[in-house]
């Protein structure tokens, strides 16, 4: 194992003990990944409680899914096909995170529409955050799902499941997905004290402008704040 591939692996590790900690992925749920070459990524094992996760447990599979090497007794998280879909579509992407936020996924059980223009950072760092129609979870479907929405989006929530957050690196993507949670719940805490107040329209405008010209959606530099 190269030095590299030893960094991934406690990256993996220590963002899925930051998504236990902090309840954006309970339990054995949600996934990990990095790529690791053109051809090969890291993924988080099947099964794995996410809080206890080991840097030596990570799985390396190929763009087929096939193990690496093939004798390996490891198994990848059963979404490892949704992981997949993502590095074969986006050759920029470096890092994908499947979690399970609440208060985003509640958004979804209901039907309201992820509000990312609530506040600046929303519009700047995330963009647009469309809700990818519901897929049986560990199935091909979801894959095939994401597919019309990937080149243009690295923040996806996934309809009564999840989140699918992408990055030039894992930091990138969990700070992604941990805005995405954030906005949320700013959304759910205005909604019980009153009523939403929007952004006046030519700031949204502008705000939209500038999360483009920093190559925001999809992810390219760094967002405002």
């Amino acid at each position: 194992m190269n030095i590299r591939e030893a960094k991934l692996r406690n990256e993996i590790a220590q963002i899925a003990q930051q998504l236990a900690k902090t309840g954006l992925a309970r339990s054995s749920d949600g996934n990990i990944s990095v790529r690791l070459s053109n051809d090969k990524i890291l993924i988080t094992p099947a099964g794995a409680y996410k809080a206890w996760l080991e840097p030596q447990e990570m799985v390396k599979i190929d763009l087929n899914g096939n193990l690496q090497p093939r004798h390996s007794d490891m198994r990848p998280s059963s979404e490892y096909l949704m992981h997949l879909a993502v590095y074969r579509q986006r050759p920029d992407i470096q890092a994908v995170i499947h979690a399970h936020p609440p208060m985003a996924v509640a958004l979804t059980l209901v039907g309201q529409p992820f509000p990312a223009d609530l506040v600046p950072e929303g519009l700047t760092a995330l963009g647009e955050v469309p809700t990818v129609p519901y897929a049986r979870p560990g199935t091909a479907q979801m894959g095939e799902q994401l597919k019309p929405y990937l080149s243009k989006h690295d923040a996806l929530l996934l309809d009564h499941h999840g989140s699918l957050t992408v990055g030039k690196t894992l930091k990138e993507a969990l700070i992604k997905l941990e805005r995405l949670e954030a906005i949320a719940q700013l959304w759910m805490l205005a909604n019980k004290i009153g009523t939403i107040i929007p952004l006046p329209a030519e700031e949204l405008d502008f705000l939209k402008e500038v999360g483009i010209r920093q190559g925001q959606h999809p992810l390219k530099g760094e967002p405002l704040g």
